[in-house]
């Protein structure tokens, strides 16, 4: 008798394994360590001269697992959409390498309570609650809500990724702290100039599928502007988190130069919508988030660490 390794038994194994990469790309997987990023951020920001590390790994599983049940709700309620979008119509669901949306539902609803869970029973029930805003801001009032309503979508729905910094602050403290609150703000006001970036680069696929990605969809220069101004507004948003003194001055400097970086970049739409623009601005806005957080990570040691936990 053979052991079942050989062709057959690989053939078998594939369906399973399909699945799984395919849930695991519904899971968002960049977005959902991003929003686990922001959240460490927001833990180091609220007692950065000591770190409980067993804390910490907790809040970082309870915010994963809530991030990859809400993207995959994002999913299963747009999946209509991604249909008609050049951007999305590969995805799992619209391209119809899951044909069970009712998989992607149970497992998305059941991953979101699971981290509302986790940080409400390990951490607190304000770490609970911070999770329960951003998981209903992303799923119910982006994607059901405004999405395809209104050009304030990804304004308001960008709460959903400042929530995070909240949960971190709430499981360092139990409490939303100054510096919390100004790097939430922060978070909040990095989203649009994000995505309308990328809003602007592929607006002919929005328009299309019919949603109302950008400021005005019918006046792109005006849209262009607002990018620039957006992005300027990171700058007094740094200063602000200066002056709750959560972090160092050369923190401080870190993060005013990273929100000038990206209105210089992004300056030019100002007077001409172009996509080489546009993409610059995507590209750049993705590790100007990182590197606020490496930034913050780095105020720790500035002001004297002190580490808790298994070592």
């Amino acid at each position: 008798m053979t052991a079942p390794n050989g062709p057959i038994a690989a053939a078998s194994e594939l369906p399973s394994r399909r699945l799984a990469r395919d849930l695991f790309e519904l899971a968002k997987p960049g977005i959902t360590a991003l929003i686990c990023l922001v959240a460490v951020g927001g833990f180091l920001l609220a007692d950065p001269r000591t770190i409980d590390l067993v804390r910490l790994a907790i809040l970082v599983g309870a915010g994963a697992a809530a991030s990859a049940g809400s993207a995959m709700l994002n999913h299963y309620l747009d999946r209509d959409v991604d249909r008609r979008m050049k951007r999305t119509r590969h995805r799992p669901l619209p391209d119809e390498r899951i044909v069970r949306g009712d998989l992607v539902l149970a497992l998305g609803l059941a991953l979101l309570v699971l981290g509302i869970g986790a940080g409400t029973v390990f951490l607190n029930p304000l770490t609970g609650f911070s999770i329960l805003l951003g998981g209903l801001t992303y799923v119910v009032v982006y994607t059901l809500w405004l999405k395809r309503r209104s050009s304030w979508n990804i304004v308001i729905g960008g709460f959903a990724g400042s929530a995070p910094a909240l949960a971190g602050g709430a499981a360092a403290v139990g409490s939303w702290t100054p510096g919390v609150l100004a790097f939430a703000l922060l978070v909040f006001l990095w989203t649009p100039p994000h995505f309308w970036s990328l809003a602007l680069l592929l607006r002919n696929d929005y328009e299309r599928a019919g949603l109302p990605m950008l400021p005005r969809m019918d006046d792109v220069a005006l849209s262009g502007r607002v990018v620039v101004v957006s992005a300027a507004l990171l700058v007094p948003a740094a200063l602000l988190l200066g002056w709750t003194g959560a972090v160092a001055w050369p923190v401080l400097l870190a993060l005013v130069g990273l929100g000038a970086g990206f209105v210089a970049l992004t300056l030019p739409l100002w007077t001409e919508v172009s996509s080489r623009v546009a993409r610059r601005g995507f590209i750049y806005s993705g590790p100007y988030l990182l590197f606020v957080i490496l930034a913050i990570a780095a105020n720790a040691p500035l002001l004297g660490v002190g580490v808790r936990g298994p070592l």
